[in-house]
Order: C-alpha cells, then structure tokens, then sequence
C-alpha cells in the first residue's frame, strides 16, 4: 500500500464510465482526487479468434468464449488495453481507489471487471449516485458501499446468454 502521511491529504481515485461526466465530477472535488473514465466495459467475452490467449486456442470451447463443461464460465479478455494502462499509472499513485459506475447491472459488472484488471492494494469504495450534483456527490463520498454480487452475476448470466443464444 502506498505510503501515507499526516501532511498530505489521502489521494484518491474515482473511475467512472464517460470522459464527459468524469470532467463534470471533477470540478466538484477537491485537487487531491483524480477522475478517470473506463470508457465503458474494458473487458469482455473474446470477439474474435486473435483474442484468445494462446495458451488457451487449442480448447474447442473457446470459439464461444464460455466453457460450457464448466458451469458456462466465461472467458474474459482485456478489450481496451489502452485504458486499462491509463487507470493503472492512475492508480499506482492512489491511496484508495472509488468506483463510480452507473448503478445498474451493467455499471456494477464494469466496476467488477475494473476491480479485476487492476487488483488494487489500497481500500475499494463503490460509489452511487443517480445525479451529477455536488450534493449528491458529496452524499455518494460519505454512503459507500461494496460491488454489489448479484448485479454482476445478473450481467454475467445475460452475456453470456446472449453469446450462447443471440441478441
């Protein structure tokens, strides 16, 4: 864990979805708080055969991206490289990492995925809020709250139903 001390303030880092509301965010927190955006899911079930990882390409399952045999678990690969080196650099200078995903079951599986890319070492907060306010922010920051299970589970059965059946 980062070292930490009495004069300077707890840097932390909030990842949202969108560049836009991370720049609307920002104003709204202090300097010691650096917004970053996912750009949405930086993960997902692999779209092509060039994705797969090599040591996985001789597994006939993998076209699907879910291991069927398996109880359907699924394949993920890192689909926006770039980002996640982005949120990495961010985080190797935070004392605590804020996810701040839309809550819904899409935004909870993208903190999740984030949570799993990056496996911080600093405390993890998940922060919600329906409104880009300074109020609600500020309510967001003091009512934090852990990824919720269920949601992601939720996401997680839907993709992959729709690899396995279609959209």
């Amino acid at each position: 864990m980062p070292a930490h001390s009495a004069e300077r303030p707890l840097r932390r880092l909030v990842i949202v979805e969108s560049p836009t509301k991370a720049n609307t965010i920002r104003r709204f927190l202090p300097d010691d708080y650096v917004v970053a955006a996912s750009m949405g899911h930086i993960r997902d079930l692999p779209q092509s055969a060039g994705q797969i990882p090599d040591r996985l390409r001789d597994q006939p399952w993998t076209r699907l991206g879910i291991d069927v045999d398996r109880q359907f678990e699924p394949l993920y690969v890192v689909t926006k490289p770039e980002v996640v080196r982005e949120l990495k650099g961010h985080l190797r200078n935070a004392d605590e990492l804020l996810i701040a995903t839309d809550e819904d079951r899409e935004g909870e599986a993208i903190g999740w995925h984030i949570l799993q890319v990056l496996e911080p070492s600093v405390p993890v907060r998940r922060m919600v809020f329906h409104e880009i306010t300074e109020n609600a922010i500020a309510h967001a920051l003091e009512d934090t709250r852990e990824v919720d299970v269920d949601l992601v589970e939720a996401q997680e059965t839907r993709r992959i139903l729709d690899r396995l059946v279609g959209y």
